[in-house]
Order: structure tokens, then C-alpha cells, then sequence
């Protein structure tokens, strides 16, 4: 017979039992009145896209055009010849656990430092390889390696400088290569967006590839002083300080050293400068950068790639910029222009007729309005050219026709170098073998073999994390026991190809780095 009392009590009974196991379980899961309860996240945007579509398209733009632009900048890593004095390293490069070990006075098997390693960047301007940057970038230097997008890397040739411009052409051997196009760098506005573009790829060891910045022209024909001003401190270059052309388009997008080089693109994703300088204190951007206009690079890279130097087309005439007094002195419609000083003899300009205290204010119908400018648009002829000299003399405006002669010094700096370099800097390493003391201060058990000794941080090796302190054990499965075994199984290596180092810490870890010998 049923009992409802009996019922009623397992009902209840179970009912306590399901409410202690759900009181646990909800405990367990954070569900009790003490735990804080997750906020509702919504994803829904803040604003419809319809009001701020023009931002949107702007940022889809900035997108576009960093994809279309890209693929065709480089990295450039040089290397500049090592000082011939031997000695101490530099204790700032070695890792601190091993600073006694390597500060060895003269004579106790101090090398030669590895060459510096410094670089910047460029970008593709034909299929077949050629490519521009700045001439502070590449002149001086060794060797120059490019490396590409898609992580192939090439020796460069320098194909020629302009120091006068801090413009260079270097080359590789390629083909199908990604392009840029050029723009008009006269037509540029003040006020308009641009994008610069680098490539510095250093950072000891980390990969700083492709940088893309946004900004505006912030102003047009800046002169700096800077290009004149290393003409004037270089011997070999004193006589170009004149002829030094400085008309930089300014922007506030950020332009730092190793974005040097790079391409300046406007929203069309056309080169319309060359990243080259910053105005800085302390080297870094503190919110101006400068370009060189690509009008007047693409006339210096023409005469770089068909003469291997600049031939500079010579007007002859010292001028200044014109400032209120002199408008006012010589009838000038607005303070503009440029105040012819002198003349030498032999000058172009003298033997078509213009005169001391001329004031030029356009050059074949372009407006000049500052001595920059007025270099600018004469450097994109030829010698041989003739242009037309728009003046005011007398108060009174009037043309009169150039033709313009060759200037009268040598902008060709010394050729790259073919120095001499041992199997091991081929990685940016240098070694020796691990002596007693060595391994004593080292914190090896016992002496023997061969020891990374420095390291180049933005060499190869370096890139890939080896740190001066390891022994190297072996080179592609050969045993080193000398640095001369580390030369020889280098030297087994063709360039281009990749070298398999086997590393000791003095704890007795192992580690296996594969790196690529630069081509």
C-alpha cells in the first residue's frame, strides 16, 4: 500500500540532496551570490559605418596601397671596411659574463674588429633590377646585399652616387622584379596624405621589416644645410659643397635611420620622394621628416645609370633668397625669387646676358621662388640644354635664353670597395681557439676547440641569435677543432647557400642554427 508520508519524505529528502549537489556544483563553476558576475561585451560598432565612411575609405586606401607598395622595397645591409688597429673589442658588444676574457691588451691575440654592418633602405624601380636610394645609405662601403619581400637575398652592384643630392643607384642581378612607378613631385600639394615606406630590418637580431607611416606634405622646398654641410667636412668632396642641392619635401609622417631610402608614396601609391632625413636632436623623428623630390632623383638616377655619374647642368651664378627689402628695392610683385650676386667669367648665364642683381623668379615658366627650387629645376636638364630665364631687372620682367653648361667639378666618390674577407665574416662572426684561460673564465670544464669570439648583431649569424662565448663544435656535420677547420669548412660553402653550425653554452646545452651564406 502506498504511504504518502513516505513519498513525501524520499520527495524531499532528494530535493535537499539534488540542492546541496547543485550548490557545489554551482560553487565549483564560480555561480555562487558571492562570485562577480561576467559583463555583458557587445560587438555591435559604436557608429554605423555610413558615418565615417570617409575615414573607412581612408584607412581601406592606407591599406591598398601598403600592399601594392611593398614587395618592392628592400632592405639594404652594407658593410664598411674594419679599422686596421688591433686590440681590445669593444666591451659594450660582449655579453657582460665575458668581458675579462676579451678585453686583452695588445699583442695577446686581439683581431681586428668584423666589418661594421649598417644599412637602410630602397626600392625597385625596373624588372631587371635596378633600384634607388639615398647615397649616405651605400657610398663608402664593401659589400652591399639586398634583400627582398619573399626573403631572397643578392649582392649589389653600386651603379653611382650624387653625394650633391644624397642620391644612389645600386643593381641587382633579377629578374620579373616588383616596381614602383614615379609621381610628380611638383604637383604635390601641402596638406596632402602620403605614406613612407622603409625597410630597416635591424634591431640585434629582431626582424624590423617594413615599417609603413602616414602623414601630410607639411611643406615644400625645405633647405636643411645638412647635404652641404658633409660636402664641406669630406677632403675628398669640399669642391661639390657648392653645388649641393637642397628643396626637401617635408612631412610629419615618422621618417627614422633605417627608413632611409625608402619610398615616399602619395595616395596613388606613386614614389613622389625619397625618405633621406630627419630633424632631430638625438637621431631619431621628433615629428618632421624630409624627402628628396623623385623629379629630381629620377634626372639624377638617368645620368647615374647611363654615365655612372652625375653630369650636373651649370647656369653659373651665385644667388641668394630674396627677402622684403629686396622686393621693395627692385620692383618685385610678391617676395619671391632669387637675387643674383655673381657672376663667374666664364659662366653661361653671363654670356647670355644676365647681370648682377638680376632676380630670377622662373625657369622656363615654372616659378623659383627660393634658391632651392631654382637648383631643383636646373638640375633636371642637361649641359647642353637651353632654358628659358625669367627675371626682373629695373622693375621690369624679361626672358632671356641659356644654354646651360656642365658644372665644373666631380661628383664621383670612390668606388666600392673589393677588401679582403675571411670564411667566418662571411657569417659576421670572428673565432679563437679556446685556450685554458678561456675556459677558465669562460666556464668551460675543459680548454679545446674553437670559440665565437664577436659577433656583427646585424650580421647573419647575429641575426639568428649567436652570441660571442659559444664554442662552435661543428660546421655541417664536420668536426672543429681550429679556426682554421671553421675557415676551410667554409669555404666549402657557395654563396647562397645555407651552413648548418652546431653550438656549446659552458653549461653543456647544444643548439643547431642554420644560416644562409650572403650571396
Amino acid at each position: 500500500m502506498h504511504d504518502p508520508l513516505k513519498s513525501k519524505g524520499r520527495i524531499v529528502a532528494f530535493s535537499s540532496l539534488a540542492f546541496v549537489f547543485g550548490v557545489g556544483l554551482t560553487s565549483g563553476l564560480g555561480w555562487t551570490a558571492n562570485s562577480v558576475a561576467m559583463p555583458a561585451v557587445s560587438s555591435q560598432p559604436q557608429l554605423a559605418d555610413a558615418a565615417v565612411r570617409p575615414a573607412l575609405d581612408l584607412s581601406e586606401a592606407f591599406v591598398n596601397i601598403s600592399e601594392a607598395v611593398t614587395p618592392a622595397v628592400v632592405r639594404i645591409e652594407t658593410q664598411r671596411p674594419r679599422t686596421a688597429s688591433r686590440g681590445r673589442q669593444d666591451p659594450s658588444a660582449i655579453p657582460e659574463p665575458f668581458r675579462r676574457f676579451f678585453e686583452m691588451p695588445e699583442g695577446q691575440g686581439g683581431q681586428a674588429p668584423p666589418p661594421q654592418i649598417a644599412g637602410g633602405s630602397g626600392f625597385i624601380v625596373s624588372t631587371d633590377g635596378y633600384i634607388l636610394t639615398n647615397d649616405h645609405v651605400v657610398s663608402g662601403v664593401d659589400v652591399i646585399t639586398v634583400f627582398l619581400q619573399d626573403r631572397r637575398q643578392f649582392r649589389a652592384e653600386l651603379v653611382g652616387t650624387d653625394p650633391t643630392t644624397d642620391v644612389a643607384v645600386i643593381k641587382i642581378e633579377a629578374e620579373n622584379l616588383p616596381t614602383l612607378s614615379f609621381g610628380d613631385s611638383d604637383a604635390v600639394r601641402v596638406g596632402e596624405w602620403i605614406l613612407a615606406v622603409g625597410n630597416p630590418g635591424f634591431g640585434g637580431g629582431s626582424q624590423l621589416d617594413y615599417t609603413v607611416t602616414a602623414g601630410i606634405i607639411s611643406a615644400k622646398g625645405r633647405p636643411l644645410g645638412l647635404i652641404q654641410g658633409e660636402l664641406q667636412r669630406n677632403p675628398q668632396m669640399g669642391e661639390a659643397a657648392p653645388f649641393a642641392i637642397e628643396d626637401f619635401i617635408q612631412t610629419d609622417a615618422v621618417i627614422n635611420p633605417g627608413n632611409s631610402g625608402g619610398p615616399m608614396v602619395d595616395l596613388r601609391g606613386q614614389v613622389v620622394g625619397i625618405n633621406s632625413a630627419i630633424a632631430s636632436r638625438t637621431g631619431f623623428y621628433q615629428g618632421y621628416g624630409f624627402a628628396i623630390p623623385i623629379g629630381l632623383a629620377r634626372r639624377v638616377m638617368e645620368d647615374l645609370v647611363e654615365f655612372g655619374r652625375v653630369r650636373r647642368p651649370w647656369l653659373g651664378i651665385e644667388i641668394v633668397d630674396v627677402q622684403p627689402e629686396d622686393a621693395e628695392v627692385y620692383g618685385l610683385p610678391t617676395v619671391s625669387g632669387v637675387l643674383v650676386q655673381n657672376l663667374p667669367d666664364n659662366s653661361p648665364a653671363r654670356e647670355a646676358g644676365l647681370r648682377s642683381e638680376d632676380v630670377i623668379v622662373a625657369i622656363d615658366g615654372t616659378e623659383v621662388g627660393r634658391t632651392g627650387a631654382l637648383q631643383n629645376k636646373v638640375a633636371q636638364y642637361r649641359p647642353g640644354d637651353r632654358v628659358t630665364v625669367s627675371l626682373y631687372r629695373n622693375q621690369q620682367r624679361q626672358d632671356i635664353t641659356v644654354r646651360l653648361g656642365e658644372a665644373p667639378f666631380s661628383a664621383e666618390p670612390p668606388p666600392v670597395r673589393t677588401a679582403e674577407v675571411r670564411a667566418e665574416e662571411k657569417l659576421g662572426i670572428q673565432v679563437r681557439e679556446l685556450t685554458a684561460d678561456a675556459a677558465r673564465q669562460l666556464g668551460y670544464d675543459v680548454p679545446g676547440g674553437v670559440i665565437i669570439e664577436d659577433v656583427a648583431p646585424a650580421g647573419p649569424a647575429g641575426r639568428r641569435g649567436v652570441a660571442p662565448g659559444l664554442k662552435l663544435v661543428e660546421i655541417n656535420s664536420q668536426t672543429i677543432t681550429s679556426p682554421e677547420d671553421v675557415r676551410g669548412a667554409l669555404e666549402q660553402v657557395d654563396p647562397g647557400e645555407v651552413v648548418t653550425l652546431r653550438l656549446e653554452s659552458p653549461d653543456g646545452a647544444r643548439r643547431v642554427v642554420n644560416i644562409r651564406i650572403p650571396e
